[in-house]
């Protein structure tokens, strides 16, 4: 059912919580788990903590991601790429043929115009697959 699961991490607190919702889906259908990271360029209403602005931390984040599915059996596939993630994640859905893409949900506040401008919502709407947010 779900041959290729993409799972986009950052830093952030719910990826993490969401990574225990891969790995049950990943072992349940023996799907093959790609994760990206996506270097993204500061802009002046983005925080620096919400940015991934650095090449060596996403490497760093992905080969600490890789370890912790190594320790659960499960083989990942790394890719690492520089864009703005909601349209970087659905190109990445769309050229590896995933059947699923896997997210944590952060939240931007509860004006409809943060929830319209989140990386989240943007995926959802873009994607070429079903997107499964983990609250």
């Amino acid at each position: 059912m779900f041959k290729t699961v993409l799972f986009p991490i950052d830093q952030s607190r719910e990826a993490r919580e969401a990574a225990d919702v891969v790995i049950e889906i990943v072992k349940k259908y023996g799907s093959r788990l790609v994760l990206i990271s996506v270097v993204e360029e500061p802009d002046k209403d983005t925080s620096s903590e919400e940015v991934m602005a650095s090449p060596e931390t996403v490497a760093q984040l992905l080969e600490s991601a890789k370890s912790m599915f190594a320790e659960q059996g499960i083989q990942t596939e790394t890719i690492e790429r520089q864009g703005i993630p909601a349209f970087v994640i659905c190109d990445v859905a769309d050229e590896i043929e995933a059947n699923l893409i896997v997210m944590g949900c952060r939240g931007l506040g509860l004006t409809e115009e943060g929830a319209t401008e989140s990386v989240t919502n943007r995926v959802i709407n873009l994607s070429p697959c079903p997107v499964l947010i983990v609250p």
